[in-house]
């Protein structure tokens, strides 16, 4: 099926974030830190996973994982929104909206049932240690990221399609910053009655579900410290404890705010600020949440650089 099957607009007009043409270049610089910030970040952890034995179990396997989608996650949406503040025009076609669109949702529902994943790993960690093993073996865990990813794709494609049934008619200026759901449809000039059942039951499989998850194995979590005797074994646990539900917390919550309510309770403008907490703040922080402040990771680092110097010292000797 071409455009001009089903739609008689070619291109639309993303508004973007700042209204005065003023705070276009601090804007670009600042978002244009927070990406190379994440790009840094995730890559290192990717990188740190792969070639420290010392990572390599099913835990460390879950986080690069979850960095690698965090890095796509964040590639997908900033370097057009980078371009969006250089641009006088910020015209995007139909074409181009739906493939990043596509890629966007496959990344978004992935990483919410990534961090379910990683809540059940942490539950396992905790609750069961003697059944980690077992439980969280190389292959299931294979198989975990594989179902992931499967949802991910499933949904995107669901949704993807549903959108192609869409007609737009002579409205084309989005108020976003990127290719969403919810505002392309409210430019529709045809039923999205079924588009908007679509939304809000996915909404409820990959955002619920994976909540509910994680406030489950979080629940267990919180009652094994409490049998913990030690105080400093407890205070240090639940202080790892909530710096993961901070992240979910964030993540989720602007999810919720973007995605479980009508359009007629919340403005356009208040979705792209809660939009800005999944697609570009959380992907920057979650390398320090779940990883760069783990002690495993550290001393993995220590010794990461520490070979560095040995190989740099041996180079400047010859």
């Amino acid at each position: 099926m071409t455009e001009g099957d089903h739609s008689t607009v070619m291109e639309f007009i993303l508004v973007g974030i700042p209204e005065k043409s003023q705070l276009k270049i601090p804007l670009f610089l600042f978002f244009q830190a927070i990406y190379m910030f994440t790009l840094v970040g995730n890559l290192s952890m990717i990188t740190l996973s792969g070639l420290s034995s010392h990572l390599h179990i099913p835990m460390y396997y879950l986080v690069s994982s979850l960095s690698f989608s965090d890095l796509c996650h964040s590639t997908v949406i900033t370097p057009k929104m980078l371009v969006n503040f250089v641009m006088e025009k910020n015209v995007i076609f139909y074409s181009k909206y739906v493939t990043q669109l596509y890629f966007f949702l496959v990344l978004g529902i992935s990483e919410c049932h990534m961090l379910a994943a990683m809540a059940y790993d942490s539950y396992v960690t905790i609750c069961k240690p003697l059944l980690y093993n077992v439980t969280m073996s190389s292959r299931v865990c294979c198989w975990m990221v594989a179902g992931v990813y499967s949802m991910g794709l499933v949904g995107a494609a669901t949704h993807t399609l549903c959108m192609l049934r869409v007609l737009f008619c002579k409205a084309n200026v989005i108020n976003h910053f990127f290719c969403d759901l919810y505002p392309l449809l409210e430019l529709s000039c045809s039923s999205t009655f079924i588009n908007e059942v679509v939304v809000l039951s996915f909404s409820a499989l990959n955002i619920l579900l994976p909540t509910l998850s994680i406030f489950a194995s979080y629940i267990f979590i919180i009652g094994s410290i409490l049998h913990i005797r030690s105080t400093t074994g407890r205070s240090k646990a639940f202080s790892t404890c909530s710096s993961h539900i901070l992240a979910v917390s964030v993540f989720f919550g602007s999810l919720v705010f973007m995605h479980l309510q009508p359009s007629s309770v919340s403005s356009m403008d208040q979705r792209k600020v809660s939009s800005l907490f999944y697609t570009i703040i959380v992907p920057m922080l979650n390398p320090l949440i779940y990883s760069l402040r783990n002690k495993d990771v550290n001393v993995a680092l220590k010794k990461f650089f520490g070979k560095k110097k040995v190989l740099m010292k041996k180079f400047l000797l010859q």
